[in-house]
């Protein structure tokens, strides 16, 4: 097949494929209580285009959103993420405990260890991307971060 055809063939190839090079690693979830849970994981972009994480979607809970924590005061808190989360084209961006991390608020049913849980991200001009990841609610960070006071913004 020559180059040009080649060409034609890729610009017809929907954007939503692009997301099949953003790689997930190192992916769990956790449930603290009955009714909140978060995911965590490692997105790396092994393409040549930026990708932005723009969202998250599941039926694992009633709303499914992208947070960030910051310290106000000495206190750590958690928002919203306005613009979702970067994913520079040869690199990563982590969601971790303490840090950006995928949020569930009002869980369907309670988490177990070792329950699977399905989400769809939504990495906006990159496509979709379909995962389901383990409920590992005894996991520790390994970097220490995540074990501080929280407080919750606006929920």
């Amino acid at each position: 097949m020559n180059k040009a055809i080649m060409a034609v063939m890729a610009a017809l190839i929907p954007a939503a494929a692009t997301a099949q090079g953003v790689e997930i690693r190192d992916a769990y979830a956790r449930s603290a209580n009955p009714v909140t849970g978060a995911a965590f994981m490692v997105l790396e972009n092994t393409g040549d285009v930026d990708c932005r994480l723009v969202g998250a979607s599941s039926d694992m809970a009633e709303q499914v959103g992208l947070h960030v924590h910051h310290e106000v005061d000495g206190v750590m808190k958690m928002a919203e993420a306005e613009d979702g989360f970067a994913i520079p084209a040869q690199g990563s961006h982590a969601l971790t405990r303490g840090g950006d991390h995928i949020m569930f608020m009002g869980l369907t049913s309670p988490w177990e260890d070792g329950d699977s849980v399905a989400m769809t991200l939504d990495f906006g001009d990159c496509g979709t991307r379909r995962i389901d990841i383990v409920v590992d609610n005894a996991r520790m960070p390994e970097n220490g971060h995540g074990g501080g006071k929280v407080q919750h913004d606006g929920h």
